[in-house]
């Protein structure tokens, strides 16, 4: 007898349609899984085997099949457990008048019949929906997460006896309710706050502009600076996520299984902040089979650099394709997968190795060579991406000692959102431009139009500091914020003025070599 089920399989961050075929017929005992099933679903023979005993049904001693069609993807996971377990009772008699049509069904199983979460539930759950699937049986742990697929009726389940009295209509499950906004709602003010930071109100307001725009920025100044205290506030002071944004960064959380088992769906913007030993992979994405790496797990959000030359120059070479294009694309000799990776790159370092360079209190003990060596770790078209660099002088007692308090990531953070309430507007018919940094060459044109005052404080600059097209550019884009934030419908002369201050590695690289 052969019966059918509907499953899913997530391919990058997106979900499709699996087909779960059971077949039983009169040979010798065996139990086979076709359609390109890896390591986990060959396994769950025996989770299926155990779980139908354990749950008081009888394992059928003939021949099993069970094909998982598209049988030209790969399929990999538990995910498979609970739809062939339930196949195999329908296949073999056991259980009858099981109404599975329009249903879609996942989950894995343990030996005992329970039901145990699986990854990527989010991306089932909307793929379903759009589907037009009569419901999703998912285990009762990533109920929460499958129901922000608003419309779609979820039913969660905490064993295989469960799921057969909901199918054969003998005891339903309620359909699983959460209201979404509810749970998306968050308020700023939870985490690390700029008025805890003394001094350094020049690179806070750097890191306005940073926000503000959605700029990239890198930090420049000697161990005990404040570099990573600074970056760590970065989120305080970001927009909120829209429900689009907190979709799609739930659900590459959600493939990665980084996803907290009562956070169904992301509420604040990621920041991620992986060390400098980390791989090619684990940046960018990879595998044998592909996941996402951090530039994705950073997709709306902030990735934080620490001791950027300290990073593989392979690695940060790596970075240039999403800086561009906010995508990464991931290519095997049996597939491609592309991940979403647009984030705002905040990244520190010290001016030289031993770090005391420029600082009056502590000698420098490195040679121009030593720092230039140094230095040219970073690539010029890497530093050509990044918006706004700034220097991070080491803090003076009076200034440590100050009981005076900075300004507040709440009062930073309004700033932040009305300038950007004015760049959605800007874009408001343009599609993946969401704020200045995100500006293509024609939007350039079209929204950063200089004066001849302007024109000339840059021409003076591309000839003193040797500017690329690129960082031209990113200055232009820089002037456009700093002129959001203050209102200005037109660029002037001190936007722009303050927008080449932010260029300073640059200066510093030119006068290593002698220019």
């Amino acid at each position: 007898m052969l019966a059918k089920l509907d499953s899913l399989a997530v391919l990058g961050i997106d979900a499709y349609d699996v087909c779960v075929e059971a077949d039983i017929t009169e040979m010798l005992p065996s139990f086979t899984i076709v359609g390109l099933p890896d390591g986990a679903v060959r396994e769950s023979r025996e989770r299926v085997i155990s779980a139908i005993k354990n749950s008081g049904w009888e394992f059928p001693a003939r021949k099993v099949t069970i094909n998982l069609a598209p049988a030209d993807m790969r399929k990999e996971g538990s995910a498979y457990d609970l739809p062939i377990a339930l196949g195999l009772l329908i296949a073999s008699g056991q259980i009858s008048s099981a109404d599975v049509a329009g249903l879609r069904i996942v989950g894995e199983l343990s030996l005992d019949g329970s039901v145990k979460p699986v990854r990527g539930i989010l991306s089932m759950a909307v793929r379903s929906r759009e589907a037009g699937a009569k419901g999703l049986i998912v285990p009762a742990e990533c109920a929460a997460e499958a129901s922000v697929a608003e419309g779609l009726a979820v039913y969660p389940v905490e064993n295989l006896s469960q799921a057969v009295k909901h199918i054969t209509g003998e005891s339903l499950i309620p359909i699983y309710k959460r209201d979404t906004e509810s749970v998306l709602h968050y308020v700023q003010g939870n985490g690390p706050d700029f008025a805890d930071v003394k001094g350094q109100d020049h690179v806070k307001r750097a890191l306005l502009i940073a926000a503000a725009g959605g700029h990239n920025i890198l930090m420049v100044g000697p161990p005990g600076s404040g570099k990573t205290m600074l970056a760590r506030r970065l989120p305080s002071i970001l927009p909120d996520l829209s429900l689009d944004e907190a979709l799609e960064s739930t659900k590459i959380h959600s493939v990665a299984g980084l996803l907290e088992p009562d956070v169904p769906i992301m509420t604040m913007r990621p920041f991620r902040s992986p060390h400098h030993t980390v791989s090619d992979a684990g940046l960018i994405g990879g595998g044998s089979y592909p996941r996402p790496g951090e530039v994705s797990l950073a997709h709306n959000g902030v990735l934080f650099l620490d001791e950027l030359p300290e990073f593989t120059k392979n690695v940060l070479e790596n970075l240039r394709q999403p800086l561009e294009d906010g995508r990464v694309t991931i290519s095997r000799a049996a597939m491609s997968l592309s991940y979403p990776a647009k984030f705002m790159l905040a990244a520190a370092l010290n001016p030289c190795p031993c770090g005391h360079s420029g600082d009056p209190r502590h000698a420098c003990t490195c040679g121009p060579q030593l720092v230039q060596k140094y230095l040219s770790r970073l690539s010029g078209p890497l530093l050509d991406r990044i918006d706004i660099h700034i220097e991070v002088p080491a803090l003076g007692y009076d200034e440590l000692s100050g009981k005076t308090t900075g300004e507040s990531s709440g009062s930073m953070r309004e700033k932040v959102v009305k300038a950007r309430a004015v760049q959605v507007g800007r874009f408001s018919r343009e599609k993946r431009v969401y704020c200045n940094a995100h500006m293509e060459a024609r939007h350039v044109r079209k929204h950063c139009d200089p004066d001849a005052g302007c024109l000339s404080l840059l021409k003076n600059a591309i000839e003193k500091l040797g500017l690329s097209a690129r960082a031209y550019d990113r200055i232009l884009k820089v002037s456009r914020t700093i002129a959001d934030l203050e209102g200005s419908e037109i660029i002037c002369t001190p936007h722009v003025a303050e927008a080449i201050q932010y260029r300073s590695l640059d200066r510093r690289l030119r006068g290593l070599n002698g220019a």
